[in-house]
Order: C-alpha cells, then structure tokens, then sequence
C-alpha cells in the first residue's frame, strides 16, 4: 500500500490493481485505501506430503489463468511482485504464454534477508530485483530497503513527543519502554517484560505494551507513586506509540525494523525463534549500524529485561547516539524508489513497442 500511495503521488492518473485472495486482510485494507483488488486462488505451499501437495499444481494453473484474465483486462504495464500466496501465479502469468498473450515485465521486491520460494522463481524472469538488504539469496538485487506508509516515514518523534505522552497517559519527562510483538503479540515478550514490572518501576520507568488481542498480562497491582504501565491489547496509533518511547523491544520481522529505523527508535530485538533465521537476519544491519540490540528469544528473561532497560534508559548520550544510527541504517525513501522504478520499466517496455 505504501508502494501505491507512492506511484499515485509521481503520477495520480496511474491505474492500480491490487491483487489478492479472499482469505487476507487486503479484502478489507485495500478497498479502504481506494484501490481496486481482484481475487484469485491462493497457493500456499505445502511444507509436509498431504492432500494439498497433491492438488497444488491444479491450484497455481487456476491462479495463473485467473491472473492473467486479470492482467488482460486492466491492461498491466508492470506487475510488482512482493513474494506471498498470490506473488507466484503473478509471477508466472506475467510470462505471456499461449494464445498471444504479451509478457508484463516483473519487479520483485523482497523484504527478508533471505528470500522466499515465491520471490527466487519470479528474480528469474524479472526486469529489476530490489531488496531490504544486500545479498538476500537474490541475482542482481539492487537494495531499496523496506516500503514503509508516509505517516511513518515522515513521522517527527520529537515534535510529537508531548502530545504522544499525553495520549498514553504518561508524563512528559517519562522515560517510556514500547513493548510490541506485532498484531498478535508475543507471548514471550509478554511474559518476560510483564515479569520485570517491578523492577521496572523502581528504576522509574514508564511501560507502553501492546500484548495481543489474544493475550493477558499477568502484572502485579500497581503501588502508589509507580510510573504508568499501560497495557493495551492492540496499538492502532503506532505513529504516537513510536513517539512516546525512547526504546522499544520488539521482534524483528522486515516492516517492523523498517518502521523503527524510520523512525529512529533505539531497539532491542528479539527474532521470532522459528522459520530459517530471517527476522535476525534482517535486524544485523542496525544491530551491526549501532541503532540496537539482538537478543534470543530464549535469552530474553525478566533480569534481562530489567537490566538491559534500566542501563539504558539512563544513558541518554548512548540513546541518542543509538537513535542517529537507527535513523541512517533506515530507508525512508524505499517506497518512492519501488514505484519510480517501475514506472521507469513500464516507460522502457512502452517505448521499446511502439
């Protein structure tokens, strides 16, 4: 979606089309955007011998021929691909193939340190591969960073800050801790930092945690004179949680490091402990930048917390120095680069036809 906001603002008569299936939240965000979205059949891809392995080459021959109806129809220039379900068939259904059908020329975007199956098929055949970061098992990536909505990237934290304070509750001199696992939370985020509470308040700091609409605190009561621990189940207002905070922990999946180093939030993150290894992957550049730290999610216990939290939330030199490499380990401008670089592959295709 930042993506389409940023072709509409280089060029607002551009027709976009999203494509998506009738199982993702694109049925709703899309068409809340303005953004026409058509259907077609997932493929997942099965990880065990079962049923759905069997039927998966029916599923992507149905979900190409549906793409391409669809490119067909709305007359595509350029099809940029993000890996996923539908990235695939859009993929595959860009190649043209039988009854005269022109091939659309592909960019492949991939957000991950290490690219997904989807995204290795369609760098094949693509015109530009663009990525998050160098060397994410991709040819001739060409690194843009991560697409991140224009209230983010033009977010002023410090001008923010007062309003954002007030909003959660805390003072204005606060030191505040963000807690966040993404929309769903993360149980051992919740746990750890819930078991630091007290340790927390008697260093005098403030707490902002969004734990997961699924998911319970167990938090003692809170003492007289304690700083704010507000826990909520879902943050629908990142840009004044981003604003409130000094530090954050958080996991580190692409759009989260690409939000909090837009930002210029000092981190600490905690990878997901599951899949290949990407979401470390993707922190090691700001990690490495000095704009955070990395720590295993089996490491990450309420002493740890509390320590870790402590020690630098009083060291206000070491946040502001984290803070400046944060911000210049971020791409603000990824967004735009995506959508001028397909309008330059459309220009070149549309030129070379005529």
């Amino acid at each position: 979606m930042a993506v389409a906001d940023a072709l509409v603002a280089l060029v607002p008569e551009v027709r976009i089309t999203a494509l998506g299936t009738a199982r993702g939240l694109e049925t709703r965000l899309v068409p809340e955007r303005g953004y026409d979205l058509q259907l077609i059949t997932p493929v997942p891809l099965p990880r065990k011998p079962s049923g759905d392995l069997a039927r998966l080459p029916l599923r992507v021959r149905t979900a190409v021929r549906e793409t391409r109806a669809i490119f067909d129809r709305v007359g595509a220039d350029v099809v940029i691909g993000f890996g996923g379900y539908v990235a695939l068939p859009a993929y595959l259904a860009a190649r043209g193939g039988a009854l005269g059908r022109h091939r659309v020329p592909v960019v492949v975007h991939e957000a991950n340190a290490s690219a997904g199956w989807a995204n290795r098929v369609g760098a094949r055949t693509a015109r530009r591969v663009l990525s998050a970061v160098p060397a994410p098992g991709l040819p001739n990536v060409e690194v843009v960073g991560v697409p991140v909505r224009e209230a983010i990237t033009s977010l002023d934290r410090a001008a923010l800050r007062a309003q954002a304070r007030a909003h959660f509750g805390f003072a204005d001199d606060a030191r505040v801790l963000l807690v966040f696992g993404g929309s769903q939370g993360a149980q051992s985020l919740n746990r750890a930092v819930a078991g630091a509470a007290e340790e927390l308040a008697a260093a005098g700091i403030s707490v902002l945690h969004a734990h997961g609409p699924k998911n319970e605190l167990d938090l003692r009561e809170r003492a007289p004179g304690d700083p704010p621990y507000v826990a909520v189940p879902y943050l629908s207002r990142m840009d004044l949680a981003y604003a409130a905070a000094d530090l954050a922990i958080c996991r580190s999946g692409a759009m989260t490091v690409a939000e909090v180093t837009a930002v210029g939030l000092p981190a600490v993150y905690v990878p997901l402990p599951i899949g290949n290894g990407e979401q470390r992957l993707n922190a090691l550049p700001v990690v490495g930048a000095g704009g955070g730290m990395l720590v295993s999610d089996a490491d990450l216990t309420s002493a740890f917390v509390a320590e870790t939290v402590r020690v630098l939330l009083g060291d206000p030199q070491r946040l502001s120095d984290m803070t400046t490499a944060a911000t210049l380990a971020g791409h603000p401008d990824a967004a735009r680069r995506v959508a001028e670089v397909a309008l330059e592959v459309a220009s070149q295709v549309r030129g070379a036809s005529r």
